[in-house]
């Protein structure tokens, strides 16, 4: 069974719980915040929450220099039995290329159980998909 995500035209595609923030490093700690509190809902272990916890601060730290100026940040929370699909976004009139070999996508992508980047529709996208390791060993 697959996480209904951002791509997933279904009505199930709605998120679970979305935020919107000023894309600043000041409001990280609020989108770390939920995304471990989701995961605690979720049964994830602590260290998935402190890995979720990581890998949203990476994702946030390539999405929010992209932002226009004085643009909101929207982070998209989908759950799922065991997984959190996560999406944080802003709106970019010219998204620059995402750098796969920079340290903090290298960190992202090991964190994460799948990680991808969208520049499409003027807008700069990072979703990340995160299991429980609970949900992994009983698969």
């Amino acid at each position: 069974m697959s996480t209904p995500g951002p791509d997933d035209s279904s009505p199930a595609a709605r998120a679970d719980v979305e935020l919107r923030v000023p894309a600043d490093s000041a409001y990280l700690s609020v989108l770390r915040t939920t995304a471990a509190g989701l995961a605690a809902r979720l049964d994830f272990t602590l260290d998935d929450i402190e890995d979720l916890r990581m890998a949203v601060g990476e994702a946030s730290a390539l999405v929010f220099p992209e932002a226009d100026p004085g643009a909101d940040a929207t982070c998209e929370f989908f759950m799922g039995p065991g997984s959190l699909t996560v999406s944080v976004g802003v709106p970019a009139a010219r998204p620059t290329a995402l750098d796969k070999d920079s340290f903090a996508w290298q960190v992202l992508t090991t964190l994460a159980d799948e990680a991808r980047v969208d520049t499409s529709a003027h807008r700069f996208v990072i979703t990340l998909t995160m299991q429980s390791a609970l949900q992994q060993t009983t698969a």
